[in-house]
Order: C-alpha cells, then structure tokens, then sequence
C-alpha cells in the first residue's frame, strides 16, 4: 500500500476546486454561526483582496483551503478549511504553515485571524500552532462569537 500523496498549489479563489471547498466550508459555517456572525470573504473579495490562496490536494482530491490577505503590518489568515473526510490528518497545518511562509514572503512580520467560539477544533489547531488570543483588529468588532488571534512570524 502506498502512502497518500499531499500536494499544495497556488489556486485563483474562483477556481473550481477553490470554489467547491468554498462552498462546503460556507455550508459548514452556516450550521454554526448566525449570518451576523460570519465574517467569511466570497471568492469574489479574496481576488479583490489580493489573498493568495491555496489548495491542498490529497491523492488528487481538492481536500483543503486557505489564503492569506497581506494587510498593513500584517497577514490575515482567510477561508481555511478542511474537508471532513481529510480531518485527523494534520493538512490544516500544513496549510497554515504555508500561508506563513507566504506571509513572510511579502513582509509580515504578524499572521492574525477571526474564527469563532463554536469552532473548537479550528481554536485547539492555532493554539497548537502558537497563536495567541488578541482582541479585534481591523474592521472586526466584538460581538461575543468571534476569537481573535496572532502570531510573530
């Protein structure tokens, strides 16, 4: 028996495979957060956005999602997501791990993100990975759903 085959590209947000974990990861954030509560970019804003975003293929199946938004002084994690068949098997670290790399690329010295109190898995994987809770930055706002997070690059 061979062992999977993981691969990570650079894809356009509105690519198929990009745009059908959209999709799955917007059906899954649906079931947990009210629409006030979703703070998620279409496809259409992560290209307008410049969020380089990436897709994670395991045995050739699009499996896994992510972009990273450079913003001033920053990177803004966006849109990561892995299929429930492909959780268990560390692929949402490898993405993250990735858009670190890239964030470093164009000069960030700060990866943060927004995910949310019913996200238990999405906390315990930034936690693992170093991210510390911060309060809201950018546009974001309180609003008692939302985790706020930061790590040094």
């Amino acid at each position: 028996m061979t062992d999977p085959v993981w691969e990570i590209r650079r894809d356009d947000a509105l690519g198929p495979d990009a745009l059908a974990l959209i999709a799955q990861s917007e059906e899954e954030l649906a079931s947990l957060y009210a629409p006030e509560h979703r703070y998620a970019f279409s496809p259409e804003q992560l290209l307008n956005a410049d969020v380089r975003f990436i897709v994670g293929y395991l045995d050739s199946d699009p499996v896994a999602c992510g972009g990273v938004a450079p913003c001033d002084g920053y990177g803004e994690l966006k849109r990561i997501f892995t299929t429930r068949s492909a959780r268990g098997k560390r692929l949402a670290v490898k993405i993250v791990e990735a858009l670190e790399e890239e964030a470093r690329a164009f000069g960030a010295p700060i990866m943060r993100l927004e995910t949310g109190l019913a996200s238990p898995d999405a906390l315990a994987l930034y936690r693992r990975m170093n991210y510390r809770e911060v309060g809201p930055f950018g546009s974001y706002v309180d609003n008692g759903s939302s985790v706020f997070m930061e790590k040094d690059l």
